[in-house]
């Protein structure tokens, strides 16, 4: 795994291109933190769609 600058420090970040972790934290630009309320369902189908995608490739 890479050592991707924006990981919060547990080594398991997963992010994708939108700065969305597979945990549901999101870069906010100097840190990882959880979503605001109104963006969490904009994150919520980021992840599914990841999670589609990597569903495919197997």
């Amino acid at each position: 795994m890479s050592e991707d600058p924006r990981c919060c420090g547990t080594g398991t970040c997963i992010i994708n291109e939108e700065g969305i972790c597979w945990c549901g934290q999101v870069w906010d630009g100097e840190k990882m933190c959880m979503p605001n309320n109104h963006n969490s369902e904009d994150t919520s189908q980021s992840l599914s769609n990841d999670s589609q995608a990597i569903i495919q490739r197997q």
